[in-house]
């Protein structure tokens, strides 16, 4: 998870996409249905990093054979504290092929919603969708 954290960290988004799965499974915090594959995911993330401000990993917490991870952050968007976790599945290669993010509060999920759908048609566009 060191990779992935540090690309995270970083901002960049080159070494975020080569931490992904091809088949890749990201569960939004706000939307119902999972977004599938390396590309659309790799976009989703790179609007991540345009629309969170301050973004920092508060703690990481691992599950038993290493391939279960939880990375808890801060972050804001705006004026707009978020709080979330990342909460990762690696593939017997080490690659990230589920992705789940909650936020909190309801006026963060908010936000969040609102900033990722101002992204979306870079996001698409970005992701050859």
């Amino acid at each position: 998870m060191i990779s992935f954290r540090s690309a995270v960290e970083a901002r960049d988004a080159e070494a975020i996409a080569a931490t992904l799965a091809a088949g890749v499974v990201f569960h939004s915090p706000v939307a119902f249905r999972p977004y599938e594959g390396k590309p659309l995911v790799a976009a989703i993330l790179r609007g991540v990093l345009r629309v969170f401000e301050d973004f920092r990993y508060v703690r990481e917490l691992g599950g038993p054979g290493g391939r279960d991870h939880a990375l808890v952050f801060a972050a804001r968007i705006g004026d707009v504290a978020v709080e979330g976790c990342d909460l990762l599945h690696l593939d017997e290669d080490g690659l990230i092929d589920d992705f789940t993010v909650m936020v909190r509060p309801l006026s963060a999920a908010q936000a969040v919603a609102a900033a990722m759908a101002a992204q979306f048609d870079q996001i698409k566009r970005e992701a050859g969708a």
